[in-house]
């Protein structure tokens, strides 16, 4: 099978799984916020967060290293594979159990702080998976994660909906997403088998080098933490529980929205590291920024919709009680356009190897940040809290542009990316016209959805933003 062709199977095997695996997790937090209402979600989103910053640390940049170095021709992949796990295994048990004895310093309520200690659990697997992950991206078998994928959300479903009719309460909620993320993980090791024989292993010259390839990565890695994290444990301290759901609420829809970017970006990378490594730049510009097209065509029209049917979009997600968030929503969807145009550079940095380049950036931008949530959220709240998301993301996006401008000599061509928004207006005109007997009906948003993505498309292809020979690579594909 042609690299090409691999590569459109593995698009569209995990653009299927993800529509899926995102359907499920939708319907899950649906059933999750409507159980706990907006202080029993808060107290949820607290915890996860609050675990969350000791996974992301304990991560080290060993997911996106390992796709790195297990794509050189002619090494041990085991041998890497072995280390890069028993790594992974060591630094995410040393710092999750960090986690709960930091809680004891912080202002929570007990049964937040038992949650602490139960997630932990969960975000272990998930930190042994992504080596895991980082295996089938190299092999292009990404197949394999969406099955484990589609099957643990399965099993969070059951467990959520049994939690919600046995009442089992917030600790019934992180046990359910204890037992998914084991199910992923033991489906991901399962699935690996014929690639490679993952054992423990402890190489401490390798492991030198991982850290020589990794610690850029692990130090931005943490500053990026701090201006995409920070914001929900500073609006927990100074805001109520029942604030911190509303905000968590619309931030479930932005973390949705921004998985499609890097899971895309993790399947190029192999290739843009290949293509770059044999000195192949014409391709390697051709990957990058088709890529690039590719996320504008899809995150330019999010942003406008949202602005139309944010409110009723949380509705449906959350249920009647998080409908405030739809505001929050409309702002933090900015954030998420640039997530998307800025994720296909920010991975070719790692595939040119200048990841270092960027720790002065995201050192900016975290402090700058950080700054900024101690002003803004005391006084404006979860408004402030997604104004200062959106400054960072805007700043990042364009210090890893100017880095690959730097260092490869390619810009972004903006031309897709201004008909998309041209095709955008378009489709934001007739959502503003539509009569609000759409919206009211049963199910009318996916109504109006749907209307508007068939306007958006139609004028993208009109405005060649979208060719027919597009259509005809992919349909060949």
């Amino acid at each position: 099978m042609r690299l090409s062709t691999k590569v459109a199977y593995n698009t569209i095997i995990q653009v299927a799984g993800k529509i899926i695996s995102t359907i499920l997790a939708l319907i899950a937090v649906a059933v999750i916020t409507r159980y706990l209402g907006q202080t029993g979600f808060g107290q949820f989103t607290i915890a996860t967060t609050f675990v969350s910053f000791f996974a992301i640390i304990a991560d080290f940049g060993l997911t996106l290293v390992t796709v790195q170095m297990i794509s050189r021709p002619g090494i041990n992949k085991n041998k890497i594979l072995n280390n890069l796990f028993s790594l992974r295994l060591v630094s995410a048990l040393f710092l999750l159990c960090l986690a709960p004895l930091a809680v004891m310093f912080f202002p929570y309520e007990p049964i937040v702080k038992l949650a602490v200690l139960l997630t932990i659990i969960s975000f272990l697997f998930v930190a042994l998976n992504q080596i895991l992950v980082g295996l089938f991206q190299r092999e292009l078998r990404m197949d394999k994660i969406s099955i484990a994928e589609i099957v643990s959300r399965v099993f969070l479903l059951v467990g959520v909906i049994v939690v919600a009719k046995e009442d089992y309460g917030l600790i019934g909620v992180i046990g359910a997403n204890v037992l998914a993320a084991m199910i992923n993980f033991v489906l991901h090791f399962v699935f690996s088998r014929p690639y490679a024989r993952i054992r423990l292993e402890f190489d401490f010259t390798l492991w030198r080098e991982i850290f020589r390839k990794s610690w850029p990565l692990a130090i931005t890695i943490a500053l990026n933490l701090i201006y995409l994290r920070a914001d929900t444990l500073i609006l927990s301290i100074f805001k109520s529980e029942a604030e911190v759901g509303l905000y968590g609420a619309a931030y479930k829809v932005i973390d949705v929205l921004t998985a499609i970017p890097f899971m895309f970006a993790g399947l190029v990378l192999p290739i843009l590291t290949i293509s770059w490594t044999e000195k192949n730049k014409e391709y390697f510009k051709k990957v990058l920024l088709k890529s690039f097209d590719l996320m504008a065509i899809l995150a330019i029209p999010m942003a406008v919709g949202a602005q139309f049917t944010s409110r009723e979009i949380m509705s449906v997600v959350a249920g009647a009680d998080f409908a405030a968030s739809g505001t929050i929503l409309q702002i933090l969807i900015a954030a998420v356009v640039f997530i998307f145009l800025a994720c296909m550079f920010s991975h070719a940095i790692i595939a040119i190897d200048k990841q270092k380049k960027l720790i002065g950036a995201y050192l900016f931008v975290s402090l700058t940040s950080l700054a900024l949530y101690f002003i803004l959220i005391p006084r404006y709240s979860y408004y402030g809290a997604a104004a200062v998301t959106i400054y960072s993301e805007l700043t990042i996006a364009v210090f890893v542009v100017y880095y690959v401008w730097k260092y490869a000599g390619i810009l972004p061509n903006w031309l897709v990316a201004i008909k998309s928004l041209a095709a955008s207006m378009v489709m934001g005109a007739v959502l503003y016209v539509l009569p609000p007997s759409f919206y009211e009906i049963r199910g009318g948003i996916f109504l109006v959805l749907g209307v508007g993505a068939i306007v958006y498309f139609l004028f993208l292809y009109l405005l060649r933003g979208l060719t027919k020979e597009d259509l005809r690579i992919l349909s060949k594909k």
